[in-house]
């Protein structure tokens, strides 16, 4: 299975002061979750940052309108690197806005055709669930990904995701498969998948058993969790 690139994901207000980001925005730019809370994107701006891609930026979230650009962005330790990025307004029930959401990669990927979170417009315009509401769908599911770490519930189910998210299951397992390319199972063991890398990483993890750091991350018994890592990365856990 293809490596995904790596994602960053932030949840702004209104008035676009951040309000959440995943751990791909902090692996992307630095910048941990407290240290960005209340500010603006534009944080991530510099010298080299092009000023009429932000024009344009701004000219779509004021018309409450989605855009898709490449920019310049800085890393916290100064780094200047190119990102392609996607921001959606959300809206609630009665098309109030509620928060605006920004997806970002890494902008040497020449060819973003294969990224579904890139190609959010074609698909909305073919879709009876509409673009708003899979973005908030989405923004949620993260959250739950992240802050909550549903996956490491060895028996979570689509319905019972779908009910945490107040949709159904239909409808959750269309937002999973428009953003990620995945099922809803591939979904849940690729974050089992970077949950047990994590561990691995960890010092205080030395010389804990691999099984044992697979059950925590959420995986079932030794063997599934020895199947599914060689199937999605093409090597064995230990081979990390």
């Amino acid at each position: 299975m293809a490596k995904v690139p790596q994602i960053a994901v932030v949840l702004t207000d209104p008035g676009r002061k951040i309000q959440w980001v995943n751990d791909g925005f902090t692996e992307i730019t630095g910048y941990q979750l407290m240290e960005v809370i209340g500010k603006k994107p534009s944080l991530l701006q510099g010298p080299e940052t092009e000023p009429e891609v932000v024009a344009r930026i701004r000219h779509q979230l004021e018309n409450l309108l989605p855009c898709k650009e490449s920019i310049t962005n800085y890393r916290k330790n100064g780094e200047a690197y190119c990102c392609k990025l996607v921001i959606y307004p959300i809206f609630d029930a009665v098309g109030n806005l509620q928060n605006y959401i920004a997806f970002e990669i890494d902008g040497s990927l020449e060819d973003d055709t294969a990224l579904p979170i890139l190609q959010l417009q074609k698909k909305y315009d073919n879709s009876t669930l509409r673009g708003s509401r899979a973005v908030a769908i989405y923004a949620a599911l993260c959250d739950l990904m992240e802050q909550e770490e549903v996956y490491k519930n060895p028996d979570i189910s689509l319905k019972e995701l779908a009910k945490m998210l107040h949709t159904n299951t239909n409808y959750l397992s269309q937002v999973i498969n428009q953003f990620t390319s995945q099922n809803f199972r591939q979904f849940i063991n690729s974050h089992r998948i970077k949950a047990f890398q994590k561990a691995v990483k960890k010092k205080k993890n030395s010389g804990v058993p691999i099984y044992r750091l697979a059950i925590a991350s959420g995986f079932k018994n030794k063997s599934s969790f020895y199947r599914i890592y060689t199937r999605f990365t093409g090597k064995k856990p230990t081979e990390f």
